[in-house]
C-alpha cells in the first residue's frame, strides 16, 4: 500500500477504491456441551467490478490481493479468538461452580449421612447403658431383699 501512495498518490488510491462493495462476513455458531459459541465464518470479499477503475499502479494491485487474503484471515482469527474466550469463560465458571460444591454442597450431605450412621451405633450405645443400669437395680433390689429377709418376717417382728 505504501508503494502504491508512493508512486502514484493518495487520488490513485481514492479512485482504485471508488466502486468498491464493502467485504461481507457470516459467523456460523454451534453448541456443545452447553456453549454456545463461533464455529466457523463464511467470507466474501467481492472482487473487483468491471466498471470500477483499476488501479494506478501494479503495487496497488498486489496491495488489493494481499489485503483480501489479510480480511479472510482476521475473520478468522476473530472467530477463533472469540470461540476461545467464550469457551475459555464458561471453563472458568464451571470451574468456579465446582470448587463451591466441593467446598460448601458436598460437605452438608456427607456430614448429615455421618450422622445417619451413627445414630443406630448410638442408640445401641444408649440402650447397652439402659440394661446395664436395669440389671444392677434389679440385683441391689435382690440383694436389699436377701437382707432384710422375707417381707412376712419384717411386719411379724415390729
Amino acid at each position: 500500500m505504501s508503494r502504491g501512495l508512493v508512486l502514484s498518490g493518495e487520488h490513485a488510491l481514492f479512485s482504485a477504491a471508488a466502486g468498491l462493495t464493502p467485504a461481507d462476513v457470516t459467523v456460523r455458531w454451534t453448541a456443545s456441551m452447553g456453549v454456545r459459541r463461533p464455529s466457523g465464518i463464511s467470507c466474501t470479499v467481492p472482487t473487483r467490478p468491471t466498471s470500477a477503475a483499476t488501479p494506478g499502479n501494479t503495487a496497488l494491485v498486489h496491495a488489493e490481493a494481499a489485503y483480501r487474503q489479510a480480511v479472510r484471515a482476521a475473520a478468522d482469527h476473530a472467530c477463533a479468538r472469540a470461540a476461545a474466550r467464550i469457551v475459555g469463560a464458561e471453563v472458568a465458571s464451571t470451574s468456579r461452580r465446582v470448587r463451591a460444591l466441593r467446598r460448601h454442597w458436598i460437605p452438608r450431605p456427607q456430614e448429615a449421612l455421618a450422622h445417619v450412621d451413627l445414630a443406630p451405633e448410638q442408640s445401641e450405645h444408649e440402650d447397652s447403658v439402659r440394661r446395664r443400669w436395669a440389671a444392677q437395680v434389679l440385683k441391689g433390689m435382690e440383694r436389699q431383699t436377701e437382707r432384710d429377709g422375707p417381707s412376712e418376717d419384717r411386719s411379724a417382728r415390729r
